[in-house]
């Protein structure tokens, strides 16, 4: 009953959500941030609480390559309007040329440029933080998801298998890790996401099921059929294409199903 109300509660909430920063601005929900040390860096993290009752699973969304813009905050309130707690931490916090997080660079371009040249175990690091600090919320039940987005959905697989404490990880548009050896610490329950016309990332899909199957994992991907990468965020601007928005519609479906089951 839960899961249906806030199914249809989110889905016409969703069909209407293209200017995330409006969207943002008049969202019902509490949003604030807090500031999680990872070491001496400071880890800038967007936080939503959800309108429930009851205590909720909290959900890590990790940001596409242009780093923790409004779009990825949209994103993350429309997840908590699902009824989760939703911590998005900002990876490129203290990275910017004043020592600023994503806002802070002069374009996406640059805040990419400075993404990639990330080290992996700092950002390993500063996801294990942002777990441990979910974990202490007290309005959370004590468990934990994560879900990523573009380069978001690659570190969400990464994560996994680096972290044991995770509940299930939603991959979206991302590719699974190149060492095989990788895979064989990952016990979390991994779904993918994936647009059909995006071989760049389809390409991987195989060597990924296959490994998974072999070490008898979980790995369940979906490919919604004619959708683009990045068709999450596609599917809601105001040219998006017919394919998109119904894989947006089926995939925000389906990651509610998968929620409500932790």
């Amino acid at each position: 009953m839960r899961y249906s109300m806030f199914l249809f509660l989110f889905i016409s909430f969703s069909l209407v959500a293209q200017n995330p920063l409006k969207q943002l601005e008049e969202s019902p929900r509490h949003q604030e941030w807090v500031t999680i040390s990872v070491d001496d860096q400071e880890l800038q993290t967007f936080l939503v609480f959800p309108e429930v009752a009851d205590k909720v699973p909290v959900v890590i969304l990790i940001h596409e390559n242009r780093g923790l813009n409004d779009w990825a905050r949209s994103m993350a309130d429309q997840i908590a309007a699902m009824g989760y707690i939703v911590l998005a931490p900002d990876l490129l916090s203290g990275k910017a040329p004043d020592g600023g997080g994503t806002s802070a660079f002069k374009n996406s371009d640059a805040a990419r440029t400075a993404l990639y040249a990330l080290d992996p175990d700092q950002i390993t690091k500063g996801l294990q933080a942002t777990l441990a600090h979910g974990k202490q919320i007290d309005a959370a039940n004590g468990k934990v998801a994560v879900i990523g987005f573009c380069w978001g959905g690659s570190q969400s697989f990464r994560f996994v298998s680096n972290e044991d404490q995770l509940a299930a990880a939603f991959v979206c548009y991302g590719t699974g890790p190149k060492n095989k050896e990788a895979y064989k610490t990952i016990n979390t329950p991994v779904y993918g996401f994936y647009g059909g016309n995006d071989n760049r990332v389809n390409a991987t899909i195989e060597k990924s099921q296959q490994t998974m199957n072999a070490l008898n994992k979980v790995y369940t991907p979906v490919i919604y059929e004619g959708a683009g990468h990045g068709f999450f965020r596609a599917g809601e601007a105001d040219n998006a294409s017919e394919a998109n928005i119904k894989a947006r519609k089926a995939g925000l479906e389906r990651l509610q199903k998968l929620l409500s089951a932790l």
